[in-house]
């Protein structure tokens, strides 16, 4: 899900950004801190996306029924190669307002960041005082300004010669180590997540961080004494370009005679960057564990070769019509041995597996309980096969009754829009441990709301005794175009 992943990309970068403004941004270490400023972000773009297996616990894949996909409204032939749950409404055209939004906003910031290198572009034709290999100097007329793009350094024509020697130095620190390429790269992802303030913040702090890297270089063939006055003395107007690198940058002046003045930060300091190591960790634990609780509702995943074999014989027996006593009985058998075999592969495989409950509340498949969970209505109708498809269908006619069909128009959503449902029939026979899975959370909580109000049932039972079965209920939401 985008949105999912947005959310994670922004408190991740959230949580870099305190850990680097609580451990970091006073320490001395400089080129440190923009290695970390620039990896920083771009963990948080990549760390959604992996899933470290080992981080997540290996659950049984017998432990739910999967039941047909319920269609809400007029049902076609498209669809009924699966049963959906469809919410039908009337032709109408609809836009995407959220992907239009995103759009306008991506075009807003390429507008904005054209300008300024237009602006800037139009700089590049003024007189030059020198070109040199590796860079350039152009000088501005009436004007005092000081700053660097790239391998140009812009010069004010009103600074004095002894005032250009010594921004040019620090101008020159920015020349060789690009740090222009680190303000572009932040421009770019400003274009793109346009709608996350950290990357602004991003931004501002590597700009700082630039100004105290030149600094710490100057300073070593300059008079502290002399630079501080210069800072302090001189006022100078400054360009609203944000990827520049200004010399007199008067919100970032106070900060950096506090760094030029700050003693050196002792070797011990470096080991606060090692704080990233588990901090990326806890993240990579948190991707894997809410990925894990999303594939429960969209496919079950066999855990081990056991595992493997049971599900596939599961589903041969659910196929059939009905099963003899004696089939019923080896199936149980199995089951009850898993725990032994499920523990050996356990051990080879170094997995931690989750074994199937031995109490008489466990969770039965059903192609082997004694006796289905009974909708109301469907009760004294034979069969357990009577008994389970009379209970589909009414779950079916329940959720296709109760469904807010008004949600598709609500939400701008066009086409086919699934909503997996997981829940639970408990040993008192009530809807329990409800979870969903949707492009939307109001989706989601809609298909909430529609099971819990599925009326109380006879529990399901097992051997005379109830038992707790699962069941997976895929919903299809239809919206015509």
């Amino acid at each position: 899900m985008i949105l999912e992943y947005t959310i994670q990309v922004i408190v991740f970068q959230l949580v870099f950004l305190l850990v680097y403004d609580m451990f970091l941004k006073n320490e001395t270490f400089f080129n440190y801190n923009r290695i970390y400023l620039l990896l920083t972000p771009v963990l948080a773009l990549v760390l959604p996306l992996l899933r470290l297996e080992f981080l997540v616990e290996v659950v049984p894949a017998n432990a739910r029924i999967n039941l047909p996909e319920v269609f809400i409204g007029t049902r076609e032939s498209a669809i009924e190669i699966l049963p959906t749950v469809v919410v039908s409404e009337e032709s109408t055209f609809s836009i995407n307002w959220w992907l239009a939004t995103y759009i306008l906003g991506v075009c807003a910031s390429l507008f904005l960041f054209f300008k300024k290198y237009y602006r800037l572009n139009k700089l590049f034709s003024l007189n030059k005082i020198a070109e040199e290999r590796n860079f350039k100097i152009i000088e501005i007329p009436n004007s005092n300004l000081a700053y660097t793009f790239f391998n140009t350094i812009f010069l004010g024509d009103q600074l004095s010669n002894e005032e250009k020697d010594q921004i040019l130095s620090h101008e020159m620190v920015h020349v060789k180590q690009k740090h222009s390429l680190d303000l572009v790269f932040f421009e770019l992802l400003k274009i793109i997540f346009w709608f996350n303030p950290l990357v602004y913040i991003y931004q501002t702090r590597i700009a700082g961080v630039h100004e105290f890297i030149a600094d710490k270089e100057v300073v070593k063939t300059t008079a502290k004494k002399t630079y501080y006055e210069q800072l302090l003395n001189t006022a100078f107007s400054t360009q609203n370009i944000s990827f520049i690198n200004q010399f007199f940058n008067h919100s970032l002046i106070k900060k950096r005679i506090f760094m030029l003045q700050k003693n050196k930060s002792s070797r011990l300091s470096k080991f606060k960057f090692l704080i990233i190591i588990p901090l990326m960790m806890l993240m990579l634990t948190y991707v894997a564990c809410s990925e894990d609780n999303s594939a429960d509702l969209d496919s079950e995943m066999p855990e081990t070769t056991t595992s493997e074999i049971i599900a596939k014989l599961k589903v041969h027996l659910e196929n059939k019509e009905s099963l003899s006593q004696e089939e019923k009985e080896q199936f149980l058998q199995l089951l009850e041995k898993r725990e032994e075999l499920l523990d050996k592969e356990a051990q080879a495989n170094g997995k931690i597996v989750e074994s199937f409950p031995r109490d008489g509340l466990a969770k039965v498949p059903f192609a082997v309980v004694d006796q289905v969970p009974v909708f109301p209505g469907c009760e004294n109708l034979g069969s357990n096969e009577v008994q389970k498809k009379c209970m589909s269908d009414k779950i079916s006619q329940f959720v296709s009754k109760n469904f807010d069909t008004s949600l598709g128009k609500k939400l701008g959503l066009t086409g086919l829009n699934r909503v997996i449902v997981q829940f639970r029939i408990d040993e008192t026979g009530a809807i329990a441990d409800i979870k969903a899975r949707a492009a939307h959370p109001e989706l989601e909580d809609e298909a909430k709301k529609v099971i819990s109000n599925i009326p109380q049932m006879q529990p399901g039972e097992q051997k005379g005794r109830a038992v707790s079965v699962m069941y997976s209920l895929p919903i299809a939401f239809k919206v015509a175009e």
